[in-house]
């Protein structure tokens, strides 16, 4: 098992301020599909016994140096070793070809991470969990469904990727608009074939549209603006391969989420479009180690950044309950 190469940057490059109560470093490691990943790795600053130890990634779109890396080092602070890390064909992680997601591949980067901290000298193998952030809120699950080594889950403002895009938002679409669907997508592959390259399907929409949803207005305040936006963020700028889609409308995730044992905990904010994917998540899940939380008043990406909204002190309280 070889690990790439990888160029990482040693600046400080995040959306957020750094934490003098807190260590930092790069690090990296790799998946089963030979893929290495980027990461940052926080941790209290004088510990010296073993931590319990948190992976953390999301939201879809988005790198390390955003979200993910302000719920890793808030985490960090409260006692728990942290990485945030890029997913597989994005930000700093390697893999080709770039802007590439899959359902399987990235519901695997959130168990090499638990690879990865099950290893660490300083790390108690057997009080680990994760953190997925809007789209890997919902692999976060996947990988809770499938990996035993995770003792607690957190999925906050959670997209089931496979769903929206096999049906539309609110499950609008129905067999023939997936059919056009795929016959558009296949035709692009083709295109891609035939050019050597991959198109990118845009990131969010630039300029905003005066009629834009209220949600597509939310994205565009966090990924476009100085508040969230990151030069290496997929929505921040050319977005996704267009073809990503096909894998997610033939490959739904949380098939099996009503097997998960550990302990489960989703958050999302009340006045979410996204609300429904949380609550219809939670239904399935069985056992009275499963919790949902809904923020009052928050939208989607209210649960991105905002200190005074996000419920670290519920995370932090689910996290030292469950692992243990």
């Amino acid at each position: 098992m070889l690990d790439e190469k990888l160029v990482l940057t040693e600046k400080w490059d995040k959306t957020f301020p750094k934490n003098d109560k807190v260590n930092h470093c790069k690090v990296t490691f790799h998946n089963r599909y030979g893929i290495t990943l980027a990461a940052d790795l926080y941790e209290p600053k004088d510990t010296t016994e073993k931590m319990p130890a948190i992976a953390v990634c999301g939201p879809f779109g988005a790198v390390k140096e955003q979200s993910a890396g302000l719920y890793a080092q808030t985490l960090a602070e409260r006692g728990f070793l942290t990485i945030a890390f890029d997913p597989s064909f994005t930000g700093e992680s390697g893999g080709q070809p770039r802007y590439v997601a899959s359902p399987d591949i990235n519901t695997e980067d959130f168990s090499a991470a638990v690879d990865f901290l099950s290893v660490q000298e300083n790390v108690d193998s057997e009080r680990i969990g994760i953190l997925g952030i809007c789209g890997w809120g919902g692999m976060a699950l996947n990988a809770a469904a499938n990996d035993t080594r995770i003792k607690a889950t957190v999925a906050s403002t959670m997209y089931d990727m496979t769903r929206v895009n096999a049906r539309g938002y609110f499950d609008t679409m129905d067999a023939d608009a997936r059919y056009e669907v795929r016959k558009s997508l296949n035709a692009q592959r083709i295109e891609d074939y035939k050019n050597g390259s991959y198109q990118l399907g845009g990131g969010v929409v630039d300029p905003l549209p005066k009629d834009a949803p209220f949600y597509v207005k939310d994205y565009y305040d966090y990924y476009k603006t100085s508040r969230g936006y990151h030069e290496r963020s997929l929505n921040s700028n050319g977005g996704w391969n267009t073809t990503s889609a096909l894998s997610f409308i033939n490959m739904p995730i949380l098939a099996y989420a009503d097997e998960i044992r550990n302990a489960v905990l989703i958050i999302h904010g009340e006045k979410a479009h996204s609300r429904y994917f949380s609550e219809d998540a939670f239904k399935k899940l069985k056992g009275d180690n499963k919790e949902l939380l809904i923020i009052p008043g928050a939208v989607h990406t209210d649960l991105y950044d905002r200190t005074d909204i996000i419920p670290f002190d519920k995370l932090t309280e689910f996290f030292n309950r469950y692992l243990v």
